[in-house]
């Protein structure tokens, strides 16, 4: 139901709450704290992550983008310059074509932007099944942060984990953040996020 609300959401919509998404991690402290960003480039009206890519150059900070790597099911990251160094890659999103990769465990403060299907205020995450990003954020050092970029409707209050799931730092929404305090809260705390829109 929540893919199928997400790929019937208009183009102004998609726009206008990404945009709104975007300034509120650009605000945020993990992010004035972020020497590197890792992003990635939007799929299936996902959240988009241009403002952040443009912010992050011109500020001069590394900006990595992830490569899928099928036989090994791992991200790779890559850095990336500009939005002429991504093209169409695996499962047809857009990929880095750079050459120079950068070990995930050697990020040092780093903020990792992730997609997903659904999340938690707590920092649960359901992607896409592949588990690419769960392996990605494990292997990531203590200095990194991660945060979901999600739509409020994508905000749910308990989701299915599996072993090895990987919880979030953050969760940023068009009218809220989530970060790790939220942990501790019980779900009467929790910002009403309007629901699920209608498709």
């Amino acid at each position: 139901m929540l893919r199928a609300c997400r790929n019937a959401l208009a183009a102004a919509y998609v726009a206008d709450v990404s945009r709104a998404v975007q300034e509120r991690l650009l605000q945020s402290a993990s992010y004035d704290a972020a020497t590197t960003l890792v992003l990635y480039a939007a799929k299936d009206n996902e959240i988009q992550t241009g403002l952040i890519f443009a912010a992050a150059l011109a500020a001069g900070r590394r900006v990595l983008f992830p490569r899928v790597l099928r036989a090994s099911g791992e991200l790779l990251l890559v850095r990336v310059h500009g939005p002429a160094e991504l093209a169409p890659g695996a499962f047809g999103v857009l990929e880095p074509t750079g050459a120079e990769t950068v070990p995930v465990a050697s990020l040092g403060r780093a903020l990792i932007c992730v997609p997903g299907l659904a999340f938690t205020p707590g920092g649960q995450r359901l992607g896409r099944g592949g588990g690419y990003y769960d392996r990605l954020l494990a292997g990531a050092g203590p200095q990194s942060l991660s945060a979901g970029l999600a739509y409020g409707f994508q905000v749910l209050d308990q989701l299915p984990q599996s072993l090895g799931d990987q919880r979030l730092n953050l969760i940023l929404t068009e009218s809220t953040s989530y970060g790790a305090a939220a942990l501790a809260q019980s779900p009467s705390r929790w910002t009403d996020q309007g629901g699920v829109p209608r498709c």
